[in-house]
């Protein structure tokens, strides 16, 4: 599985605005705050909507800390994705934050 930091994720976003990334934490966490550009994607929900995320592109996992989005990414690498996880999830995350 790669890993990437939320700098690295931060100078990828201000690049490439549509990039694929999901946020896995819960919806009342990820509407306290999120990544502008991030899709909210329970990881409790996850094994029933992955068929919302597009297979043929790069795949970026962020939750709070890391061990959500590593659990996702892990579940997602198996199901066929490139993904990414996001380390230190948004308890990391320097950029903006969308209410």
């Amino acid at each position: 599985m790669k890993n990437m930091s939320t700098n690295e994720l931060e100078e990828i976003l201000q690049q490439e605005k549509t990039i694929q990334l999901i946020d896995v934490r819960e919806t009342d966490e990820y509407a306290g705050g999120h990544i502008r550009q991030a899709k909210n994607l329970p990881l409790s929900e996850l094994a029933e909507r992955t068929n919302e995320l597009d297979a043929d592109r790069p795949l970026h996992v962020i939750c709070l800390a890391g061990g959500r989005s590593m659990n996702a990414s892990i579940y997602l690498e198996q199901a066929g994705f490139d993904v990414t996880n996001v380390d230190g999830g948004m308890m990391n995350w320097q950029g903006d934050v969308s209410k």
